[in-house]
Order: structure tokens, then C-alpha cells, then sequence
């Protein structure tokens, strides 16, 4: 599948299914996390044990609380992290779904109970949760182009 394809098929999930990951798309997703680390300067990392990192009562009503593991989004914090990470953890996302898994970036969690590796100068921003969704998600209304895409050359729309 290309990306395309993927990117309307993906739609963010919150409720998983008690059922582990395989290894071998495990490591699938550890390498595309390396990749993506050389290239945009970063330190994500894929923690196949969840723990509490969802265990606040938001968390647990949205259904998170659920997720088997997550994606640690860390890098050394400068201007450009968040952009960094977002691009380049939608590739994450993209083939996650690929291998018939699902995701759910999550800004709300509990940063203590993340397990996962920070140097001093690292920031963790985010996570995405991912393992088998209950469903797969539902399409939901976009925003139009102009009120996300800023640039000051030409637009791509």
C-alpha cells in the first residue's frame, strides 16, 4: 500500500485488544523508529510494555488504559522538535498500520510512568499508543487546508 492509501485508511484508536504484537512487527517498527532517529535527530522509542504510561482516569475513560505499548517521542529540545517528531512519527504511524496495526498519538499521559530512556537535555512530547484496536477507528471531519498549512512560499493547495 502506498502512503495514500494508508493515510485514509489509518484513523486514530483508543481502545485495544488484549493481544501482543508479534516480534517480527516489532522490529519492523524498531527499525523505521531508527531511520526516522538518524534522520530527524531524535531518540524515539518503541516500548512494548505500555505499563502506566495511560493510568489517569481521563486516559482510562477514553480507553487507553488499554494500549499494550506505546511510542516514546523524545528528542534533544530545540525549535524544531515537535515538527521533527510529528513528521517523522507519522511514518512510524503510517507503517504501523501497514502491519495491521493500530494508533493513537496522546498528549495527555502520565510522563513519569513512560518506560523509556531520557538523556538530560531530552524532552519526552509525546506518545503514541499502538497494538490491535477493538475497531479500527471512524473518519472524522478535516480541517480545511489553509487553516493548518503555513507557508511563506507557494501553498500546496
Amino acid at each position: 500500500m502506498n502512503y495514500i492509501e494508508l493515510i485514509k485508511e489509518r484513523h486514530s484508536v483508543r481502545n485495544y485488544l488484549d493481544k501482543p504484537i508479534e516480534t517480527e512487527k516489532i522490529e519492523r517498527l524498531k527499525g523505521k523508529i531508527e531511520e526516522c532517529n538518524v534522520i530527524g535527530r531524535l531518540h524515539m522509542q518503541f516500548c512494548s510494555d505500555a505499563g502506566r504510561t495511560f493510568n489517569k482516569i481521563l486516559n482510562r475513560f477514553m480507553g487507553l488504559g488499554s494500549a499494550p505499548s506505546v511510542i516514546a517521542c523524545i528528542g534533544r529540545d530545540d525549535d524544531s522538535l515537535e515538527e521533527r517528531i510529528g513528521y517523522l512519527g507519522e511514518q512510524v504511524v503510517l507503517l504501523a498500520q501497514e502491519l495491521g496495526l493500530n494508533t493513537c498519538w496522546a498528549g495527555t499521559f502520565n510522563a513519569k510512568n513512560v518506560p523509556a530512556d531520557l538523556e538530560e537535555d531530552e524532552r519526552l512530547v509525546i506518545v503514541i499508543a499502538v497494538g490491535y484496536g477493538a475497531d479500527h477507528g471512524r473518519l472524522h471531519k478535516s480541517k480545511k487546508p489553509e487553516k493548518v498549512i503555513v507557508s511563506d512560499g507557494e501553498k500546496p493547495y
